[in-house]
């Protein structure tokens, strides 16, 4: 069995996390089982379209149940650093050539509380600006060899 690592989640991302494992092991398990019966009584299995997507659709279900339940049972609920400092769990503003954009610094498993895109810390720009406060200049490399320079603009918590 492959070892199981700590999710770094905020307190947004843990509660619909749950609230979505809750809907599916609830109201949409009942919604797909009442599909299989529908289907399954519509006589032969084997050219029955319907019958086979919610079957599909069963086991897509089981799949996401069991996923939320490893992530949720690994969850740790992050705190992210204060206003003006980065780290995981920062929403941050940052100036990359001239242009503004607004990330979300930690797992991607936090893309259930944000529309923003995430950056990995591990990734070179999110280890670059990780421990970074607002108005650091800071570089990293990129993939295709060449040093780009990044600067802080603002930092808050992502649920601020």
């Amino acid at each position: 069995m492959a070892e199981e690592k700590t999710i770094l989640l905020t307190q947004e991302a843990y509660n619909k996390m749950t609230e979505e494992l809750k809907w599916r092991e609830g109201e949409y398990r009942d919604e797909i089982l009442a599909k299989v019966s529908a289907a399954r009584a519509e006589g032969d299995l084997s050219e029955n379209g319907g019958y086979h997507a919610a079957r599909e659709a069963q086991r897509v279900n089981q799949g996401r149940i069991d996923e939320l339940t490893v992530k949720l049972r690994n969850a740790k609920i992050l705190t992210a650093p204060p206003e003006g400092k980065v780290g995981d769990g920062s929403l941050v503003t940052l100036d990359i050539n001239g242009r503004e954009k607004v990330y979300v610094l930690g797992a991607r498993d936090l893309a259930v509380a944000t529309d923003h895109e995430i950056i990995s810390p591990e990734s070179p720009i999110g280890a670059a600006i990780y421990g970074a406060s607002v108005g650091d200049t800071v570089s990293y490399q990129a993939p295709n060899g060449r040093e780009i320079s990044v600067v802080i603009k603002q930092s808050k918590p992502l649920s601020a």
